[in-house]
C-alpha cells in the first residue's frame, strides 16, 4: 500500500496513524520531496476524475490567481497544474493493494475497506 501526501498535512498525519494502529503496513510518499509521479497520476484521475483529486477548498487553491483556476477545465490542466503544484492534490491519495484508489480520509470507511477492529 502506498499513501502519497505531504508529511505535514494533518489529515495525512490522521491517516498515517491510522494506518499503523489498525496494523497496515505502507509506503509513504512525500509529494514535496519526491513529486508526484505521472503514471499514478494518470491512474489517479482515471480512477477518482480530476475533480475529486484537485482540492478547491483549500489554501494552495485560494491563492492561485484566478486565470489560473479559471484554466483547470480538464484532465490534462489539471494534470499539470498538480504537478507543478503536488500541494493541490486532496489528500492522502491511497493505492490499496487490491489496486483501488481513494482520495482523503474517513476512518469508517477504511474501517470497512480493512476490516481491521
Amino acid at each position: 500500500m502506498i499513501v502519497y501526501g505531504i508529511p505535514n498535512c494533518d489529515t495525512v498525519k490522521k491517516a498515517r496513524l491510522w494506518l499503523t494502529e489498525h496494523g497496515q503496513e505502507h509506503r509513504f510518499h512525500d509529494f514535496k520531496k519526491l513529486g508526484v509521479p505521472p503514471d499514478a497520476l494518470a491512474r489517479w484521475m482515471q480512477a477518482v476524475g480530476w475533480e475529486k483529486l484537485v482540492n478547491r477548498q483549500g489554501t494552495t487553491w485560494r491563492k492561485l490567481d484566478a486565470a489560473v483556476q479559471a484554466g483547470v477545465q480538464d484532465a490534462g490542466s489539471a494534470s499539470a497544474l498538480v504537478q507543478e503544484q503536488p500541494s493541490l492534490i486532496k489528500r492522502p491519495v491511497v493505492e490499496w493493494p487490491d489496486g483501488s484508489i481513494t482520495v482523503g480520509f474517513k476512518a469508517d470507511d477504511w474501517q470497512q475497506r480493512v476490516g481491521a477492529g
